[in-house]
């Protein structure tokens, strides 16, 4: 059988389909466009939709989102819920799509994904990396950390994934809302977005945050070298902003660093022209 599995086609060179991980886990992929691969990784409990506005990507490269998982469409599973066993689902739909040269990008979690690649395979099949409003070690007691499990705040955490958990709906909305710049998300938009936080189910979103949130990346950031780019909004609501941006961008060496500031914690998605054009330029230099 194929490795990857492709079951919908909605336009010429989009595809969506099944790639089965070494464990047996099915994840969703989707790709768009052709050239120089993107691989987009999204956020705790979020999903491959939030990149929807990097669609026009498609038109100088090659797009590819990834489902977690436990997330999104991918296969709900009791197991492998850990930053490391992630970076390995990711290494496995880079070798089932046959990727090469890639630029691989992470949101939030994403970005400690990303940073767990580095880890474990270095520069293979990548050509460079970016990171999105990510916190590299949310329990930190470091100046620059804003994450409200700052130095070390096991109680905040727990008090979090209890309000999850008791309250799923109500949860979901006050996490998509403290997302966007204003506090408060546009009705069309926390519709959809809270359907697919409600996706991962508690027990999966607790042990990836619990993981997530305890795992220190700052030791791997000076280690990173293929070019990096890193991008960050203000979130005034919730983690990251401008000051894990620069201690970010200062430690890996040789990054670009940009901030958007008419966004939150979704650059992206508040502010796509701009991120897009941030990452065609960026991607422009690993062409050069």
């Amino acid at each position: 059988m194929d490795l990857f599995e492709a079951v919908e086609t909605t336009g010429e060179n989009q595809v969506g389909g099944w790639v089965r991980t070494t464990d047996g886990v099915r994840l969703w992929v989707e790709i768009r466009g052709t050239g120089r691969p993107v691989i987009l990784l999204h956020g705790w409990t979020m999903s491959s939709l939030f990149w929807r506005r990097q669609a026009q990507l498609a038109e100088s490269c090659q797009v590819v989102t990834i489902d977690f998982r436990g997330h999104g469409r991918s296969q709900t599973t009791p197991r492998g819920h850990n930053v490391p066993r992630y970076a390995m689902d990711v290494r496995e739909v880079a070798f089932a799509l046959g990727l090469n040269k890639a630029m691989l990008l992470g949101w939030s979690m994403g970005g400690s994904v990303v940073l767990d690649y580095w880890r474990q395979y270095g520069a293979d099949r990548l050509s460079g990396l970016g990171l999105v409003e990510t916190g590299p070690y949310p329990m930190s007691p470091a100046p620059w950390n804003v994450h409200k499990c700052r130095d070390h705040n096991e109680e905040a955490m727990h008090h979090d994934l209890a309000a999850m958990k008791t309250d799923r709906q109500g949860f979901a909305a006050r996490f998509i809302n403290a997302m966007f710049l204003s506090g408060q998300a546009p009705e069309h938009a926390l519709h959809w977005m809270v359907a697919e936080q409600l996706k991962t189910d508690p027990e999966t979103a607790a042990a990836i945050y619990a993981d997530y949130a305890r795992r220190d990346a700052t030791p791997l950031l000076p280690t990173v070298s293929v070019p990096a780019m890193v991008v960050y909004g203000r979130s005034l609501h919730m983690c990251c902003g401008p000051s894990t941006g620069r201690f970010v961008a200062g430690t890996l060496p040789g990054s670009r660093f940009v901030i958007l500031d008419r966004s939150g914690h979704m650059p992206f998605y508040e502010q796509p022209e701009e991120f897009n054009l941030t990452v065609s330029r960026f991607l422009d230099t690993l062409d050069a």
